[in-house]
């Protein structure tokens, strides 16, 4: 019996530039920076938006699904993708955080908004993403709601207020950062983040924009964050 030490057996080692391959595409990069709002996209939809033939997408989508980075469904005869898990969508937000910037043509005031607005507060898979994001992660750590001591955590006093805001949660939450690539620092992720997101959906304290990332936040979300967390004036204008 051949010993898994002896020469001529194959090891396993991370194949990174494998990965990388496929996001080497700025056409495949446009599709999963644009997956990261976490709902399912037809190949048609996601032409349109990075500019190229339907067959063309087709050929990335399909490299996309066979490197685990995207999922696809069937609803009858029409195929939807979306990225795989939130493992994906975290480390494609890192990757966005820590790519160099390049330069976007924006044309008109509208394109300038919405540029603008996605860097203030948009949908990151589950969770919340921007500048907004940021500043609700920094004042639940200045409130002790968070700890940092070895990971982020919630604390008794952020289990006693997400109860107080009427959020179920699990007997050990789940809480993660991802690294907010228009920021450069952490925003809060996992089941804490989600739960807190779609809580702020519910209450109409954010609103989704129709075909976009971006969500706006509403007159009632300002007074809501400013008095659930202190936010300021300053931090609630996008």
């Amino acid at each position: 019996m051949t010993s898994p030490d002896s020469p001529g057996v194959d090891a396993e080692e991370p194949d990174i530039a494998s990965l990388g391959a496929l996001l080497a595409d700025r056409t495949r990069a446009a599709f999963c920076l644009a997956l990261l709002d976490g709902r399912a996209w037809t190949p048609t939809r996601l032409a349109r938006l990075a500019g190229v033939a339907p067959s063309t997408a087709t050929g990335h989508l399909n490299r996309l699904v066979a490197g685990g980075l995207l999922t696809e469904e069937r609803v009858g005869r029409h195929r939807h993708v979306r990225l795989a898990d939130s493992d994906a969508a975290e480390m494609i937000e890192a990757l966005a955080a820590r790519a160099p910037r390049r330069l976007v043509p924006v044309r008109s005031l509208t394109a300038a908004r919405r540029h603008r607005a996605l860097g203030f507060a948009r949908v990151c898979y589950d969770h919340l993403g921007g500048t907004l994001a940021v500043a609700i992660t920094d004042a639940m750590t200045g409130r002790a709601l968070l700890s940092w001591e070895s990971s982020p955590a919630l604390t008794p006093a952020g289990s006693a207020w997400l109860r107080d805001l009427g959020i179920a949660q699990d007997t050990t939450p789940h809480v993660r950062t991802c690294l907010d690539w228009t920021e450069g620092r952490p925003h809060l992720a996992g089941a804490v983040a989600a739960a807190v997101f779609h809580h702020a959906l519910r209450e109409s304290w954010l609103v989704p924009a129709e075909g976009s990332r971006v969500v706006r936040l509403t007159d009632q979300g300002r007074a809501a964050f400013r008095d659930h967390l202190g936010l300021g004036d300053e931090t609630l204008t996008g």
